[in-house]
């Protein structure tokens, strides 16, 4: 199947590219020493790991790599938002759900039923519940509330949970601890008795031997001189353009594969020059996969002009 994109009299067809499982593997994941050391200290003094990076240098990606080298299953997510509160790591009770069986029918519910029914369990919450050894991934915690991050930690050494709405509680087991990972993209600082308690670690981005290292693993079929030649293009942007988000790891890698699908002559970008018309258009049509905003398309189109 192929989709037919029309500019002015010339047709173009991009060929399809079915999606590539192994692209999120977590045995694919690449951390850098710096982070493995990180790491190491936070599981030997038993502290959560707050990293911090640009959007797309692999931090979430961390929790499942780590769940997957000790075999704990896929990571428990909780997702912070801008309404987050300390219950929500644990579970969210549905109360309208509940209410309105309540007025709808004559059965009354146990405790049991309740919790079946109208309590959902997330992240931290369930992790402690099911008493088995998870890691628990707390993304992007500097969008929370400010004071979300000090109530976390609160849990965190307690790891423990009332859900009064049924009259129970949890605590975890001391074999049983998960291993907490929080991400911020530092988009405001978080409070200073926080930062005391967790370990810390910022993920730099990735240098040119780094990049190559990522794609040889996310990409088959291109030469050391292909990928050589995509990244150094791919760093000159990062470098130059001026644009008001950057492309990350993440989006290096697709388009490297958006690239080699195309057929596109990598060579070439180390020559823009050279390019013929179909190719510079083929190239401008790639860095969509680059750009983010109407203003850092422009940016990068008006490069190849």
């Amino acid at each position: 199947m192929s989709f037919n994109l029309y500019s002015k009299s010339t047709q173009r067809d991009l060929p399809a590219i079915p999606r590539d499982a192994s692209l999120n593997e977590a045995s694919n994941y690449l951390p850098s020493q710096g982070l493995i050391d990180a790491v190491n200290v936070s599981l030997t003094l038993g502290l959560p790991l707050l990293l911090t990076g640009e959007p797309g240098t692999g931090k979430t990606r961390l929790a499942h790599h780590i769940a997957h080298i000790f075999k704990l299953g896929k990571p428990l997510i909780f997702n912070a938002q801008t309404s987050s509160t300390v219950k929500d790591i644990f579970y969210k009770y549905d109360a309208l759900g509940h209410f309105q069986y309540s007025q709808t029918s004559k059965d009354v519910l146990n405790p049991d039923a309740i919790e079946t029914r109208f309590i959902t369990y997330q992240g931290l919450g369930k992790a402690i519940k099911e008493d088995k050894q998870f890691v628990v991934l707390i993304d992007e915690i500097d969008k929370a509330p400010r004071d979300l991050p000090n109530d976390i930690l609160a849990a965190l050494e307690d790891l423990a949970f009332n859900v009064p709405e049924i009259g129970k509680a949890y605590k975890a087991s001391e074999a049983n601890k998960p291993i907490i990972i929080m991400t911020s993209n530092s988009e405001k600082n978080l409070p200073d008795a926080f930062l005391r308690r967790v370990a810390f670690y910022h993920i730099p981005f990735p240098n040119g031997n780094e990049l190559l290292a990522i794609l040889q693993t996310k990409t088959k079929g291109l030469s050391t001189a292909n990928l050589e030649a995509i990244i150094n293009h791919f760093e000159n942007i990062r470098a130059t353009a001026d644009l008001r988000k950057k492309p990350a790891t993440a989006e290096l890698i697709h388009w490297a594969l958006l690239l080699q699908k195309l057929k596109f002559d990598t060579n070439k970008l180390n020559t823009l020059e050279k390019l013929s018309d179909t190719e510079r258009e083929q190239l401008s049509m790639s860095y969509a996969v680059l750009a983010k905003t109407k203003e850092d398309m422009g940016k990068l189109k008006s490069s190849l002009q």
